[in-house]
């Protein structure tokens, strides 16, 4: 069969995201035009099909939804990997770039079509979910690391305009699920040990009884770490019950608990990366820049059907405390004059962060389903409420010129309120070939700060600040033939500073009131094809204009301030496509190509930024490829896995050395075996096979020019897991 869209897609010097954006319209229909002859035109079964219920927010088939969204399921979250980076499983999708910083005190490097690549810690500009219970703050920032992997049973990834209905964010939404306890009872556990000291242990329990499901899980982590001051230990529990009144009805209780010690080793320069990637700069060393966390957080939701229709309820608590030691130096915070106009460093709030926040979230919506003009009709109404309540301080890292890197004098007391209050409405018409789909949110975040340290030279930095919009989005699908759905879909998106980005914003490092919220127009056409029965074709071209984008003012010790930029533009293509081969082979490929650029020019305190320069780190080009083979008698399992990422600039003038393109290849394998109740899983992995040095990640715009997080070299990881089930 001939299938001109593999010469559509063959590459091309002439092939690139900014001439294909230039010409969407066109290109896309001489795309699907292309794709005809590789679809299937029977009734075959959806094999390559997943239900997912992100951006409908009920059951739905992944093929007929217009968005641009993938599923992780259980066998690769766990595919021969330690379950304990989201990396590990979140690579094989496109237009996410999830990178390990090999830095545990900063969490994962998380973009979604490039919004969330400036993050200095954390993930913002992507909404965290875990069982329907956010994982992401009032203010949009989130920490992927409290989801728990052993226990994950998929994880649906969202990119594009129908994110937006989500609210406080830009970029796209990343869901966790994990299973309900099932059955008869069954134990596990579970070792994992690796390069540089990696042990992990994992005890694990689930079953039902008196009609209650349970799922118990703990587990310990310690590593040296890749980096010279790079050694973390982490401990982590789950708990969750899931219970069913009667036949309508459906109550689940989820609680977890994280607590990490973890070195900071701080980004490198590039002369220090070149000559010794695993080390560190003196800073790190000199102020043992490290970070504490404890989090805890308990959730409970119930679903009531009424016919056709539900009634979703759900409500969470937590509490997290950190402290964070950061490499500023001494000089710049000591006090040597008598008033502010002598030393302006009498508002500067130490090198020591250290707050205890409390958090709480109540949600609802009404689901109702309808037969109209010949299709369902599905209506979706619901509000979220969430708050934290932050009591924050700041302390000297030193006592004196020799003892550096201790909780010194307090420089800054007060308590931080965020609340965001949204209401939303959704709608979806589904036809026999056409798809409607409609959304409306309207988002009110706001931020509150009550100074308690009022000293000389240091005044009252007290206030408020409130951000509000109202996103629609739009989506129309259209089935070309049963093996054959293509969409377009448009949105507006809203991302209100963080309180992170507030914090040091304003004038002599501040609370800053003046930060803009970015706002951004999406807009997205798609391809989802079935090609026979084993292979499957997804296809998103995008288009995003930001205007106030929110860009790096300044960072240096570990602290980073905000501004708002002109407008930028994001073009670009995702790809991916599943197949299944003769012989039990299974292959896949996932690529992103991104054209991400400062539309107007700005000035910064030190330059001015031309229109065209490429926003910092985002790669223009990604691509994942895996080949994979099992053995069913044996439940013998091999793959070998690619990775390809082009450069990335690392700071807005992109005159600084960027983090070079690299390619790297993974090898895997495992067996499964089952022996009457007992089942036993093992697996061995090496990564970088070919020992490349690489830069993982970029601390983007750092005004030490501390921007390279180096990745390993070769490393292997091995484990095993036994199970009974009585």
């Amino acid at each position: 069969m001939h299938c001109p869209i593999r010469a559509y897609l063959r590459p091309d010097p002439a092939f690139t995201i900014r001439n294909i954006m230039n010409t969407t319209p066109k290109r896309l229909v001489i795309l699907l035009t292309a794709a005809f002859p590789c679809l299937a035109l029977g009734e075959g079964a959806l094999t390559l099909d997943s239900v997912v219920v992100t951006g409908s927010r009920v059951e739905h088939s992944s093929f007929d939804l217009p968005a641009a969204i993938d599923v992780v399921d259980a066998a690769r979250i766990g595919a021969d990997q330690a379950r304990i980076n989201a990396s590990e499983a979140l690579v094989a999708v496109p237009g996410i770039a999830v990178n390990n910083r090999q830095n545990y005190a900063q969490d994962l490097q998380i973009s979604s079509r490039g919004f969330g690549a400036r993050s200095a810690f954390g993930v913002r500009g992507i909404r965290l979910i875990a069982d329907g219970i956010p994982a992401s703050m009032p203010d949009g920032q989130g920490q992927v690391a409290t989801f728990n992997l052993d226990r994950a049973e998929r994880i649906e990834v969202m990119r594009g305009p129908m994110s937006s209905v989500y609210g406080n964010h830009s970029g796209g939404v990343i869901q966790m699920f994990t299973a309900d306890g099932k059955g008869r009872p069954t134990v596990e556990g579970g070792f994992v040990g690796g390069s540089f000291g990696l042990r992990k242990a994992d005890v694990a329990a689930q079953g039902e009884v008196g009609g209650i499901g349970y799922v118990f899980d703990a587990s310990r982590l310690t590593a040296d770490g890749y980096r010279d001051h790079s050694a973390v230990e982490r401990e982590q529990s789950f708990a969750k019950l899931s219970f069913r009144p009667d036949a309508d009805s459906r109550l689940v209780f989820v609680a977890n608990g994280f607590s990490q010690t973890a070195d900071d080793p701080l980004g490198l320069t590039w002369g220090k990366y070149q000559s010794d990637p695993e080390g560190v700069e003196n800073p790190a060393l000199l102020y043992n820049t490290r970070k504490r966390i404890d989090h805890h957080q308990g959730g409970l939701s119930y679903e009531r059907r009424f016919g056709e229709h539900a009634l979703h309820l759900s409500a969470y608590v937590g509490q997290r405390s950190v402290i964070q030691y950061q490499s500023i130096p001494r000089f710049v915070q000591l006090i040597t004059g008598a008033t502010p106009v002598d030393d302006p460093k009498r508002r500067h709030s130490g090198g020591v962060i250290d707050f205890d926040r409390d958090f709480s979230g109540v949600a609802g919506r009404w689901v109702g389903n309808y037969q109209l003009a010949g299709g369902k009709l599905t209506t979706t109404f619901g509000m979220d409420y969430e708050q934290s309540t932050d009591d924050r301080r700041g302390y000297e890292n030193y006592l004196s010129a020799t003892i550096l890197g201790v909780k010194g004098a307090l420089r800054r007391n007060e308590e931080d309120r965020v609340a965001s209050f949204d209401q939303y409405a959704q709608a979806e018409w589904q036809g026999e070939r056409w798809g409607f789909t409609g959304g409306l949110r309207h988002s009110k975040v706001d931020f509150e700060v009550d100074d308690r340290f009022i000293a000389t030279g240091n005044g009252d930095d007290s206030g408020k600040v409130s951000y509000e919009k109202t996103t629609p989005m739009l989506a129309v699908s259209y089935r070309l033939t049963p093996a054959a759905n293509i969409y377009v879909s448009a949105a507006r998106g809203f991302e209100t500073p963080t309180l992170g980005e507030l914090f040091y914003s304003g004038a002599g490092g501040s609370f800053s009131f003046d930060l803009k919220p970015a706002t951004s127009t999406h807009y997205e056409a798609g391809l989802k094809a079935l090609v026979g029965n084993d292979s499957r074709i997804d296809v998103a071209l995008f288009q995003v204009r930001t205007e106030d984008e929110l860009v790096v003012a300044a960072s240096s010790g570990g602290r980073t301030s905000y501004r708002n930029a002109g407008e930028t533009l994001r073009r670009g293509l995702e790809l991916a496509i599943d197949s299944r081969w003769a012989g039990n082979v299974t292959s896949r490929l996932a690529y992103t190509g991104l054209d991400a650029r400062y539309e107007k020019a700005f000035t910064t305190p030190t330059t001015t930024i031309a229109a065209g320069k490429r926003l910092p780190g985002i790669a223009a080009h990604t691509l994942f490829g895996e080949l994979a083979w099992r053995h069913p008698a044996s439940g013998f399992h091999a793959a070998v896995e690619g990775i390809v990422r082009s450069k990335m600039y690392v700071e807005d003038t992109n005159t600084r050395q960027t983090a070079p393109s690299y390619a790297i290849a993974n090898l895997r394998l495992g067996i499964e075996r089952r022996y009457g109740p007992v089942s036993l899983r093992g697996f061995a992995r090496l990564d970088n096979v070919f020992d490349r040095q690489y830069v993982g990640s970029v601390v983007v715009g750092d005004g030490n020019g501390r921007y390279y997080e180096p990745a390993p070299g070769r490393n292997w990881l091995a484990g095993v897991t036994v199970s009974h089930r009585f």
